[in-house]
């Protein structure tokens, strides 16, 4: 979302932001459904998401460097860009293939589920609920601090494209970083 809001600003990071979240809503599901526990039990298809997320990552870097020359021209209203729909995509993918999410809610949502006053399903999505709404406010805010960094860069075709550079580099790595880390089972 960072890497994005340096990229292509305000719209594009808060955009990411509803699609992650979405995502990280459909992991909550997965969890309270029972999902959860077998994706944290499972090496195999914890290594699967986490690859499948890490690549995903670096697929978008490469694309933000590919595209930064092009930026001057979608900042200043030439080009479309990419749409709002593909952009929310994008953040819902990343969202929904992060298995240290799934994991996460598959060790902490139990623990504040009060199984003596049943509808155990419906505790988790309504805890769900309240971690993704606390991630909303907390990612657009840091999205939005990104993208006021990147007017500063804006006023110059070359910091433009500069700033592109950092936030296409800055998904790879965190595309590489979610690769190497992690379980190692």
């Amino acid at each position: 979302m960072i890497g994005r809001a340096l990229a292509q600003g305000r719209r594009a990071a808060l955009t990411t932001v509803v699609g992650n979240t979405v995502g990280a809503y459909v992991l909550v599901i997965a969890v309270a459904c029972g999902i959860g526990s077998v994706v944290e039990r499972s090496a195999v298809l914890f290594m699967s998401l986490k690859l499948a997320g890490a690549a995903y990552l670096v697929h978008l870097g490469i694309k933000a460097l590919r595209e930064r020359r092009r930026m001057r021209d979608a900042f200043t209203g030439h080009s479309s860009g990419d749409t709002i729909g593909r952009v929310m995509w994008e953040g819902f993918v990343v969202g929904v293939t992060n298995p240290k999410t799934i994991v996460f809610f598959a060790a902490v949502l139990p623990q504040f589920v009060d199984r003596d006053r049943g509808n155990v399903v419906g505790q988790m999505l309504l805890l769900g609920l309240v971690f993704n709404l606390m991630a909303v406010v907390f990612d657009s805010v840091w999205g939005l601090a990104a993208a006021t960094a990147r007017d500063w860069f804006t006023r110059s075709p070359q910091r433009l494209a500069a700033i592109g550079g950092v936030g296409g580099f800055t998904m790879i790595g965190l595309g590489l970083t979610v690769a190497v880390t992690g379980r190692k089972d």
